[in-house]
């Protein structure tokens, strides 16, 4: 059937309206196309005369609805019915019009976009329905839909909501988004949607008609009245619009409530309806480029690419893109479609792919940039009786073309209050763009943080005349923020105001939906229809209508303004428009990906992209005039660098350096020219907590840039530079000066206890700088660093009052502003600390703002940023008083108002929310450290002034330690400042108490935690802190008495025994011949000193070790002594360097001469070098003498130069080649006791002339004796004693003061005679003369003298050593020409008797060598000789008792001591590793360490093994450190204490007496009586008051000692002994483990305990803070939700929030957990070069810790390991579904590690294992992908490039890959990192730390994002 179009017209009336809106509904004519098509539905509209309703019939094809005169005309919708409807709507309205008939209630499902409610509105409107509308959102309630109370004049009153009165009214219910409603809220509707019934809270009964009518029949109406029935009209239908929920996010629908409903799919319009309704909008554009946008949109609708996770592509918004392009012909297809569809930013890399693909399949691809909008020519507005118009001429592909907009409603010639803005060709681009879409919908804009979108918003509005509305959104805003609030009336009646959205749709403003991305969606939908539709229906009941829609209302209702008015409905203002901004969604996040299909039907989108650096440059050149030029040009390509990259961790990084970031930098560069980049950007970056990773990437992109730290930033600065001063009401600190404000509340400046410390004064002259330039600042640190110390210091300096703020995790947006409170039964709102800063000009300091969540603290952006922010009570904060305008209830920002936020750093332990994130880029940043050290002491100086100082450096090296530590991710608590300031505090308070027991106030909070324990305890110990020491421990050496001294007898110089008195000689001179400088190497090294008292007290002091090499030997070390400072120098040969450092520094420094003294020939070439430190004024240089060869060389250390000094040669060198043959060799010496005073004497042994070398001069004097030398002592700068050799024979050399001066110039020589005390008998013995090991150069001082020799006595005098003696002194000697007497305390046995005999171990051959150290020093300031001997040489038997064996040692400092008289022998502890070469170092020394002086009483040892030991032997000096060391464990810690309580009772005190005694002596407690009472008057006793002295009668105090508390009995530690014993055998039975295995397995699992227990602990606290509470709303019973008080106030009852766990938004897609690869190297290397540095052992304990870290969390982490090797590079170990569950089945897996890597071939796979690894590990879906890669890879040597490996690790954006490189040869590993992207690889030189390597990369990347 054909069917026919019948018209039937009615004259006048409503009907005349109708009529005429169903002509245009019908002009549905077959257009040109044969009828047989298919059968066409029509819409028929009959009239019949004389019905009571208005008569007329509505048929749609055979369906037909009588029409009836609406009751309220003004709720029928308006000009919904398009002119000519497609068929399918038709074939919709039809199927409704059924079920309408039929009085079921409807559901229409579909996809998201406005096509449902148009169809129900079409239908409703063709019908003549009154409509109650309502959008269901998260928010909504069952009051929202039955009843809400109102208070009117007191009195609490039901008010009908939708449900009820469309039932009442016979209306249509359309409900919108069923799916977006919480989920038991519906099912309120259920009995009124099945049975027509309803219970209202104001006991009225809905009854449905049928059974309201049989009533009637029996009742009257007034008795049904009075049971409050009432009748539910017969017309009342529901029509539900609704998301099909599986594919949608989402609630689905509850059973009872779908099986009500009946159903219509209306999907996007066919594709020929969908073609013609875009033919006929845009007439201008060629049907071939229409019909190819159609089948674009429609191919990404189908359900194929909804499997790729495409979201639907939004068919609604076609028309107005073709509307576009109808208006620009020429313009790309493809640019339009990105307007609708932004799949760049919206899809991951396979979504555009596939987008891609399919623009190419319909051609629309590559048209290129020359058919975008280029930029606006000129705007002209207008204003008519249509309201603002704008015409828009808008230059596209060289063309113009000009549109007409919508303007706003300001006045045409008001002027533009803009901020400069600056036109780039990007921005001008972007607002032609926007100028488009304008014309027919809202806009999008999307963009980072800080790439100014706002700026831009702003700018449009200011182009077009509009005034902006910003509306700042956040997270838990509800539907209600965004439309309407209630408040009270003055008369206490509740009422509902406006938000400022809806004010604007009205007054036709510009608004700005800031943070778009943030709220949830279900909240969003309430704006669909104001979007799409431009209409919305309020709480109230009051509508806002489309202006069209508005006036034929008017019209048909024949209406005024007014009477509208009164009925609720108002119009939308023609020119009002919606700009939302958002920051870009992130792909593949669960949470982040906001940008859904529902969101891309409301807008059209414009992405802004970063700015291009040509265009930022000019930017910020335009914005900041005076801007350095290369500092801006460094700054811009580091930034653009990491914005370019793919890499996760560069971008984050680059997300901090927005262009809003920059612009603060370069105001500042300009502001203070002298600034420092790195110090800007870091700060910005705030690299001080990134995470390690994050942090070595930014110092790498860094230095690329070429962007130094200052050189400046090594050194401390000083106080002095940073003084803070008030001048004339102007404060400077350190460059700056701000003016001092005149405060008006005094009361409110801070005044705080602030010690000046330098750190804090740069960072407060750091903070001036800022504020000076009007920045807000945000200050982070851990807790503790004094951020709010320095913030009221900083303000109490400014004079500036403050309000403060503290947030919290239930801070909610309405805390931040205003707290709702009521009075009288008024709301009233006090104003927060921030809203009377924002009036008064105070400054408002928000502590711990990352406590609160970021949503709330967000809405501080507004007001940072634009000044605006709107309050809960209807007011609103505006920046100028030029944006008042005659608005009331406006609040103007004074002008000195300023924020300073605080917040703890990000990241773990503090699991705050992470505020530098989400806002950091508006404010200025500040980290606030914990003060340097030298800071820090200064300031402890303050808090602790009579706190010794020693102890206040323990403290702050120990804390400085930890704090290191805790940056490094082994501890997790960052100890602070505050912590040491109380245990200063507490010393100054109580000095008796010990450091020791002090500290645990600050440590016992991690007693139980075993790990943590041992870390503090070793730093602390380290430190020298004696935690856990007791007073008693003190272990000094076993004194021996001293045999008595000896009288030996005469020297006597120069008599002439033999007739010879004394010889001259001759001294020649001549100059030094100089060769160099060459630059010597100096490296730099850490010292790690470890304080040796930590537990025992004992003579040595302090220990370190040097970094020797294995095969280094040490021979020879020196001690340079100036101006207090000693500075140690250890020469070491094989090869040959000098290590030398401050013995009070914290860094050591080695030059190597490798180069300079080349190994000599083949054969064994020993070198010995000696060292010897000059003095003054050359301090700092050192010359060092090589003894066979006599090279010379002379180090600057300062000027880091060597030089060669070459000495005039007596003879020429016989070549003899003897360099192996050690006998036969020459050795020249060095004789370096005057070396401070920059003279030194060298000789050969067996030769016969001494060569004085004067460095200072630079000439040598070249003196020729008689005589053949064995060895020369300086005794004094004049007088030398020379030994002659084979004979032994003792000589003195005098010499003039200054060689070369006027004297004669010869040297005479005197022959020393030594005399034996006569014998009574003239007879002479023969003696054999010894030689001395070493003669001091000073001489002891007389009281010294005295008491060694027994005797009063005052002489010049010496004291020396030899093998027959433990000390001789002689006296007299060298300066009186007399005899000198000669005392000696012997030995029982000679030293030298035992020849060092060493069996050689390369072949057993003897060899007798006489060490070249003799290892003794004189300390005459002590009266001391020290000197080190074997074990051999030391009477072990006296030392030890019998049954304990001595220790191995390195050898025995012994010392003598002439004052006490006593002989102490000092155990050194052995070496921790010694050079293979025995023998070389038996020819050094006899013991493994040699010595030399440290200070006065003092002496250094220096072991074999590198390691420097300090040792105290002077007695006096002993003591007193002992005294310090036992006030730092505190003296009282044992002693019984007692509570005494002071009782004042009345009896006053009589005369203090003795008392009786108590013959039974019974206990007497008070009482005035007795002698040897407690607590009583006068009487003798303890305790009481008035007693004239204490008398202990010895009655017992009741307390349990130290020591018996200590005391656990054996039986019970036995016991738990033997429980635990069992357990682990019962465990080991369980899991079939042998012993031998779980100790095997231990050893790799205690490697790394505390590793995995530190992964563990973060892996539980991220867990934990994943299952955070969050605030449930509209509940019955919990706390009053302070956004509910009115509704409570009308007495609701779900007005209460409380926390509970918050279901994950339905549909949102399940959380996937993370997924981790291993793959660890089990190539043949690493077995083979286990046994060098334990590499295959490093890796599997590796794999142990990750298998151990991640056991149970299963559902987070899925991980498996495999390995590489010369085998293959997918080895399976661990695979992801079978997690090994126990320790065997762990231990079997390292077992495999080991057995591959013993048997697999050689050869490498490390790139095939790697790329494998990153693409196999994709095909799983998950939330993150980490790859890790363990290799020993020597990439070179398999002829990898490094850029190759490079490009494989980040070959895939989604999936962080790192490698870590076990240290291979040279600097290999160093320069491959070089190669590779920065953060990405780490080399472990030390296999020690690829455990810790790995948790630094848990920690710093996966576990930041859970």
């Amino acid at each position: 059937m054909q069917s026919r179009l019948l018209l039937l017209g009615v004259p006048g009336g409503l009907g005349d309206v109708a009529s005429r809106r169903v002509r245009l509904l019908l002009r549905q004519v077959v257009r040109g196309r044969p009828g047989g098509e298919r059968q066409r539905l029509e819409v028929r509209l009959m009239h019949a005369a004389g019905v009571t309703d208005s008569g007329d019939t509505v048929n749609i094809g055979d369906v037909s609805y009588k029409l009836k005169t609406p009751k309220n005309p003004e709720l029928v919708p308006q000009n919904y019915i398009s002119e000519s409807p497609a068929q399918s709507i038709v074939q919709h309205l039809r199927w409704i019009m059924q079920k309408d008939l039929l009085g079921q209630d409807i559901f229409l499902i579909g996809p998201p976009g406005p096509l449902r409610r148009s169809v129900a509105m079409q239908y409703l409107e063709l019908t003549k329905r009154e409509v109650e509308y309502i959008a269901l959102s998260r928010d909504t309630t069952e009051t929202d839909l039955k009843q809400r109370r109102e208070i009117r004049a007191g009195t609490a009153f039901y008010i009908d909501q939708c449900a009820v009165r469309a039932a009442t009214e016979g209306r249509t219910l359309v409900l919108e988004g069923l799916e977006k409603a919480e989920r038991n809220v519906l099912p309120v509707l259920n009995n009124l949607l099945e049975n027509r019934e309803m219970q209202l809270e104001d006991g009225r009964f809905l009854m449905s008609a049928e059974r309201y009518d049989k009533l009637l029949q029996d009742h009257t109406k007034e008795e049904l009245d009075a049971w409050k029935i009432v009748r539910v009209s017969e017309h009342f239908r529901v029509i539900a619009l609704g998301l099909p929920v599986p594919r949608y996010p989402g609630n689905p629908l509850d059973p009872p409530l779908r099986s009500r409903f009946q159903a219509r799919d209306i999907y996007f319009l066919p594709f020929r309806d969908q073609l013609n309704l875009l033919y006929s909008v845009g007439a201008n554009v060629s049907a071939e480029k229409i019909s190819q946008l159609l089948s674009f949109a429609t191919t990404l609708c189908s359900q194929e690419s909804s499997t790729l996770g495409l979201p639907d592509f939004p068919l609604d918004s076609l028309p107005a893109a073709v509307q576009i392009l109808d208006s620009f012909p020429m313009m790309s297809i493809e640019h339009v479609i990105q307007l609708m569809y932004p799949y760049t930013i919206l899809l991951g890399h396979e979504g555009k792919m596939a987008v891609e693909g399919v623009l190419k399949r319909f051609e629309l691809q590559g048209s290129g940039n020359s058919m975008l909008p280029k930029d606006i020519v000129r705007v002209e507005r207008m204003t008519d009786s249509h309201g603002s118009h704008a015409h828009v001429t808008i230059r596209v592909a060289g063309k113009e073309a000009t549109i007409k907009v919508p303007a706003g409603t300001r006045a045409v010639n008001q002027p533009v209050a803009s901020d400069r803005f600056i036109q780039t060709p990007s921005h001008k681009q972007l607002l032609a763009e926007m100028m488009q879409s304008h014309m027919v919908k809202d806009i999008c804009l999307i963009g980072g943080k800080g790439c100014g979108k706002t700026v831009i918003a702003k700018n449009f509005a200011d182009i077009l005349g509009y005034n902006i509305e910003p509306i700042m959104l956040y997270q838990d805003m509800t539907a209600r923020d965004l439309l309407q609030q209630r408040y009270t009336l003055p008369n206490g009646d509740t009422a509902w105001r406006s938000s400022p959205l809806v004010n604007a749709a009205r007054e036709g403003k510009l608004v700005l939906l800031d943070g778009i991305h943030r709220v949830n969606a279900g909240t969003l939908a309430v704006l669909q229809r104001l979007i799409h539709d431009r209409e919305l229906s309020l709480y109230d009941g009051s509508r806002l209508l489309r202006e069209d829609r508005y006036l034929s209302l008017k019209q048909g209702l024949q209406l005024t303004d007014e009477q509208l008015q009164d009925r609720s409905i108002f119009p939308i203002h023609p020119s009002f428009r919606i700009i939302a901004l958002a920051e870009p969604p992130v792909v593949g996040s669960t949470t982040q990906q906001w940008l859904g299909p529902e969101f891309l039907t409301m807008f059209f989108f414009h992405h802004m992209k970063p700015l291009v650096k040509s265009e930022e440059i000019q930017v910020i050149k335009e914005m900041v005039p005076n801007v350095p030029q290369d500092a801006l040009e460094k700054l811009l390509s580091v930034t653009h660098k990491l914005r370019e990259t793919q890499d996760p961790t560069a971008q984050s990084l680059a997300a901090s350096l927005s262009t809003r970031q920059l612009l603060r930098i370069a105001r500042r560069l300009s502001q203070y020219p002298s600034e420092n980049l790195h110090d800007a950007i870091t700060k910005a970056c705030l690299s001080r907590f990134l995470p390690s990773l994050a942090r070595s990437a930014l110092e790498k992109n860094l230095a690329d840039a070429a962007i130094e730290i200052s050189a400046g930033d090594g050194l401390e600065p000083e106080l002095e530079d940073y003084k803070c001063e008030i001048v004339s009401g102007s404060l400077r600190i350190g460059a700056v000066s701000a003016p001092v404000y005149n405060a008006q509340e005094k009361m409110k400046v801070p005044d705080v206890l602030f010690y000046d410390n330098v750190q804090h004064m740069v960072v407060m002259e750091d903070m001036l700088k800022d504020f000076v330039l009007g920045e807000h600042l945000l200050l982070v640190g851990n807790q503790g660093v004094g951020k709010n110390k320095i913030m009221d210091r900083f303000l109490h300096l400014l004079n500036r009052p403050r309000e403060y703020i503290q947030l919290h995790r239930d801070t909610t947006v309405q805390t931040l502003t205003l707290q709702p409170s009521v009075k009288d039964g008024l709301i009233v709102y006090e104003d927060s600390p921030l809203v009377k800063a924002v009036k008064m000009g105070h400054i408002l300091v928000v502590d711990e703002a990352d406590k609160a969540p970021t949503n709330v603290t967000c809405i501080l952006k507004t007001l940072v940023e634009n000044g605006e922010m709107i309050l809960a009570d209807g007011r609103r904060i505006v920046a100028h008083a030029a944006n008042v305008d005659g608005r009331e209830n406006v609040i103007v920002i004074h002008p000195d108002f300023r924020m300073v936020v605080l917040a703890n750093r990000p990241g773990f332990p503090f699991l705050g929310n992470d505020f530098f994130g989400t806002l950091g880029d508006i404010f200025s940043c500040h980290a606030i450290d914990n003060p340097k050290p030298h800071s820090e002491l200064e300031m402890l100086k303050q808090y602790g002034p009579n706190v010794p100082e020693p102890i206040l450096q323990k403290l702050v090296a120990a804390f400085g330690e930890l704090r290191s530590l805790a940056d490094q991710g082994i501890i997790n608590y960052p100890y602070s400042t505050r912590e040491v300031v109380n245990i200063v505090k507490h010393l100054q308070k109580f000095p008796n108490e010990g450091l020791s027991s002090v500290v645990r106030n600050v440590f016992d909070f991690d007693s139980y935690n075993n790990d943590m324990r041992e870390i503090l305890m070793n730093t602390m110990h380290k430190y020298g802190i004696p935690i856990g020491a007791k007073p008693t421990n003190v272990h000094l050496a076993k004194e021996l008495p001293l045999p008595e001294q000896t009288f030996m007898g005469y020297w006597i110089t120069g008599q002439a025994g033999n007739g010879m008195a004394k010889i001259l000689c001759p001294v020649e001179t001549s100059h030094i011949d100089v060769k160099g400088p060459v630059l010597a190497n100096i490296e730099e090294y850490p010292i790690e000193r470890h304080e040796a008292r930590f537990l025992n007290f004992t003579e040595e002091y302090t220990s370190w070790r040097f970094p020797l090499d294995e095969v280094n030997l040490i021979c020879d070390i020196a001690v340079s002594h100036e101006n207090g400072e000693h500075t140690l120098y250890v020469a070491a040969c094989n090869p040959i360097s000098l290590y030398f450092m401050n013995l009070t520094g914290k860094s050591g420094f080695l030059v190597d001469f490798f180069d300079i003294f080349p190994k000599m020939i083949s054969g064994s070439w020993r070198p010995f070098v000696t060292v010897a430190p000059l003095g003054s004024p050359l301090r700092g240089q050192v010359v060092l003498h090589e003894e066979q060869s006599n090279v010379i060389l002379l180090l600057d250390t300062a000027g880091r130069a060597v030089r060669h000094l070459i000495l005039p040669v007596d003879e020429p060198a016989s070549k003899k080649s003897s360099w192996w043959n050690k006998e036969g060799g020459e050795t020249y010496r060095m004789c370096k006791e005057f070396s401070h005073k920059n003279w030194l004497v060298f000789y050969k042994q067996t030769g016969d002339t001494l060569i004085v070398l004067d460095v200072l001069e630079g000439r040598t004097h070249t003196i020729s004796l008689p005589i053949n030398l064995k060895t020369v002592f300086l005794v004094a700068e004049d007088k030398w004693l020379l030994v002659e050799n084979k004979t032994n024979q003792k000589y003195l050399l005098t010499k003039p003061a200054h060689i070369g001066s006027q004297d004669t110039g010869a040297c005479q020589l005197y022959m020393l005679k030594e005399e034996l005390p006569s014998t009574g008998f003239g007879v002479t013995q023969e003696t054999e003369f010894c030689i001395p090991h070493k003669v001091s150069s000073e001489q002891l001082s007389s009281e010294n003298l005295s008491s060694a020799v027994g005797q009063k006595i005052a002489s010049p005098n010496r004291v020396l050593s030899d093998e027959n003696s433990y000390a001789t002194v002689v006296v007299g000697f060298p300066d009186l020409m007399s005899p000198s007497e000669v005392y000696s305390w012997k030995r029982a046995s000679s030293l030298e008797k035992r020849n060092v005999t060493n069996t050689g171990i390369y072949g057993g051959k003897r060899t007798n060598i006489t060490p070249r150290h003799r290892n003794c020093v004189t300390l005459t300031h002590t009266n001391q000789v020290v000197r080190i001997l074997p074990a051999g040489e030391v009477p072990l038997k006296d030392i030890f008792p019998k049954d304990v064996t001595p220790p191995q040692t390195a050898g025995y400092i012994e010392v003598t001591d002439l004052q006490a008289k006593k002989l102490r022998y000092i155990p050194v502890p052995s070496a921790e590793s010694l050079s293979p070469y025995t023998a070389w170092i038996s020819a050094v020394s006899d013991t493994d360490a040699l010595l030399a002086e440290w200070d006065k009483s003092g002496i250094v040892t220096v072991d074999m093994g590198g390691r420097v030991r300090l040792w105290e032997t002077g007695l006096e000096r002993l003591q007193q450190s002992l005294m310090e060391w036992r006030n730092m464990i505190g003296q009282d810690s044992d002693r019984p204490l007692q509570i005494t309580i002071e009782r004042d009772s009345n009896e006053d005190v009589s005369d203090p007496k003795h008392g009786k005694e108590d013959p039974d002596n019974m206990p007497h407690v008070g009482g005035n009586t007795w002698a040897g009472g407690t607590g009583g008057r006068d009487t003798a006793g303890l305790g009481g008051k008035g007693g004239p002295y204490r008398l202990d009668a010895g009655h017992p105090v009741y307390q349990v000692s130290e020591v018996e508390k200590d005391a656990v009995p054996e039986h019970v530690k036995r016991a738990a002994r033997e429980m635990a014993q069992k357990a682990f055998q019962q465990r080991l039975k369980e899991i079939q483990m042998s012993e031998y295995d779980a100790a095997t397995y231990e050893r790799f699992s205690g490697a790394v305990q505390r590793q995995v227990h530190a992964l563990r602990v973060i892996l539980d606290n991220l867990q934990a803070k994943g299952k955070e509470r969050q605030w449930l709303r509209h509940q019955a019973t919990g706390e009053l939700d302070d956004a509910k008080i009115i509704d409570g106030l009308a007495g609701e009852k779900a007005i209460y929030k409380r926390r509970g766990d918050l279901e994950p938004q339905l549909g949102s897609p399940q959380q996937k957990p993370k997924r981790l690869r291993l793959v660890v190297d089990v190539s043949g290397s690493m077995y083979r070069f286990n046994g060098v540095d334990r590499r295959l052992e490093r890796s599997m304990e590796a794999v142990c810790m990750v298998m151990e870290a991640f056991e149970n969390y299963e559902e987070k982490f899925k991980y498996d390991i495999a390995g590489h090797s010369g085998d293959g590079y997918n080895i399976r170990l661990v695979s992801a579904n079978k997690i090994p569950k126990d320790n065997k089945q762990r231990l079997e897996i390292l077992k495999t590690m080991h057995a591959h890597s013993q048997f697999c071939m050689s050869g490498d796979h490390t790139l095939e294992g790697t790329e494998h690894a990153i693409k196999d590990i994709t095909k799983e879906e998950a939330d993150e992908y980490f790859v890790i890669i363990l290799s020993d890879a020597n990439l070179s040597r398999y002829g990898i490039n490094p850029a190759r490996f490079a490009q494989i690790l980040t070959s895939d954006p989604q999936v962080n890959a790192f490698a870590i490189f076990i240290g291979s040869l040279g600097d290999q590993a160093a320069r491959l990192q070089r190669t590779l992207p920065a953060g990405r690889s780490f080399v472990a030189m030390d296999t020690q730390k690829i455990p810790q390597i790995l948790q630094q990369i848990f920690t710093s990347t996966m576990l930041s994002s859970i």
